[in-house]
């Protein structure tokens, strides 16, 4: 479940792709559109609750899932009609939520109203939530400004009542990114050094649509974390330097080894 990007390398776009990539079948429940390139967000249409709840509940009745990802839930009323469907039509499905607020040339993605319904309403239903540091400040309210904090902004983010929370460190300084896993009962740190690079567009759909793909093939949460980290960190790399802003990602790496 995502927006739209008219520009092919974030959202619903870089979902599909990615897990194909990675041997998944992809089906969707788009819920926006965007008039996107690699510079700027240029226009936003949402698509209305109730259509976005029949997209759901239509595939989930035929086809099913092993897993579900969510970006991009524009607004309240939106969050209520997905979570009303995760809770009625797929409980027992590990929901991968990808707090989308902002976009990367800096459009609002998540209207401001919508934070206190995502934080109650959606995150209790997460298997594992992926914000970045931005997205960790809101959640968590507080201030992000080394490790120590991130580690007590992802708690304040479990106490939400997310199973897991993934906390990205690439908005971080240094030239280490650190991602942290926490859970109940368990910590990682995964660390890389960080690629210096525009090519970064739709990282973070990229990231948890592999982490989604990596669970429903029946990877333990550490494992399909690991594996998403290792695949975004490729597609960057081999990133094509397409547009003139933030590029996007080689998805199809793995099709095209060596």
């Amino acid at each position: 479940m995502a927006g739209s990007d008219s520009g092919g390398g974030a959202g619903i776009q870089a979902d599909i792709k990615t897990v194909t990539a990675l041997g998944g079948y992809a089906a969707t429940a788009i819920t926006a559109l965007t008039a996107q390139d690699t510079r700027d967000v240029h226009g936003v249409v949402g698509v209305e609750p109730d259509f976005i709840r029949k997209q759901m509940e239509v595939v989930l009745a035929d086809i099913g899932a092993d897993a579900i990802k969510l970006g991009m839930l524009h607004d309240g009323p939106v969050i209520e009609a997905v979570c009303d469907v995760l809770e009625n039509d797929a409980a027992g499905i590990p929901v991968v939520a990808d707090p989308v607020m902002v976009a990367k040339g800096g459009a609002r993605l998540l209207s401001e109203g919508a934070v206190d319904t995502l934080r109650g309403r959606l995150l209790p239903l997460a298997r594992i939530v992926t914000p970045n540091v931005p997205e960790a400040e809101v959640l968590s309210g507080m201030s992000i400004g080394g490790g120590s904090d991130a580690r007590a902004a992802a708690v304040r983010i479990l106490e939400l009542g997310a199973a897991a929370v993934l906390l990205k460190g690439g908005h971080m300084s240094g030239d280490t990114v650190a991602d942290l896993l926490v859970t109940a009962t368990d910590s990682w740190v995964f660390e890389h050094p960080r690629i210096q690079t525009t090519s970064t567009h739709g990282t973070g759909c990229t990231l948890a649509s592999a982490i989604a793909t990596g669970i429903a093939q029946g990877r333990d949460l550490y494992a399909a974390v690991g594996g998403a980290i290792d695949y975004v960190l490729e597609a960057i790399r081999r990133a094509p330097g397409y547009g003139s802003g933030h590029g996007p990602l080689d998805h199809g790496h793995p099709l095209r080894p060596g």
